[in-house]
C-alpha cells in the first residue's frame, strides 16, 4: 500500500544567471515532496518547474497577471476544486506549473541574508502551495496560514530562516 505521493518534476532552464547543478533539482524535488506529504496527497503528481530571467518573467506577470514588473514566481495550477486531470500513462496527477525567475531568486537571496538554495526552495514551496489552491491575496487570514505552512514545510527539511 502506497503511502504518500512522490512528485514526478518536468524542468527546463530558459536562463543563464544560475546554474541549474543537480543538486539544485533534487532540491527542488525534495521541496514538492515535502509539500506533498504535508499535504497528505496520497497520488504521484506531476509538475513541471521553469527557470527563466528577470525580463522572461516581466512578460509572463504582465500578460498573465496585468503586473508590469518582474516577480520571483508564477504558479499555473491545473487542477481546480481539489480536482486534477490524471496523465493516463503514469496515473499522476498534473497539478501546474512553476516559473522561477533564477535572477530574481538570486536578489532576494542577497536581500533577505540567506542562501539562494534557501530562496528557491522558498519560492518552490510558496508555488507548489498555490498549485494545491492556496492563496495569499485573499485575506489576510489566508496570507498568514500559507505563510506559516511554508515555513513549517520548509523547516521539515531543514531549510530554516
Amino acid at each position: 500500500m502506497k503511502i504518500m505521493g512522490k512528485a514526478n518534476v518536468l524542468f527546463s532552464n530558459s536562463q543563464n544567471s544560475v546554474k541549474i547543478t543537480p543538486a539544485l533539482r533534487s532540491l527542488v524535488i525534495k521541496c514538492c515532496d515535502a509539500v506533498l506529504e504535508h499535504e497528505k496527497i496520497s497520488d504521484d503528481a506531476q509538475i513541471s518547474v521553469t527557470f527563466v530571467d528577470n525580463v522572461q518573467i516581466h512578460e509572463l506577470n504582465r500578460e498573465y497577471r496585468n503586473v508590469d514588473r518582474p516577480t520571483d514566481v508564477l504558479s499555473f495550477p491545473l487542477g481546480e476544486n481539489g480536482e486534477y486531470d490524471i496523465d493516463n500513462s503514469s496515473g499522476a496527477i498534473l497539478l501546474g506549473d512553476i516559473v522561477i525567475s533564477a535572477e530574481k531568486a538570486l536578489e532576494q537571496a542577497e536581500e533577505y541574508g540567506h542562501s539562494p538554495e534557501r530562496e528557491i526552495a522558498f519560492l518552490t514551496v510558496h508555488s507548489m502551495l498555490h498549485l494545491l489552491g492556496y492563496d495569499h491575496e485573499t485575506s489576510k487570514k489566508d496570507e498568514e496560514q500559507m505563510f506559516a505552512l511554508q515555513e513549517k514545510i520548509l523547516e521539515s527539511i531543514g531549510m530554516t530562516r
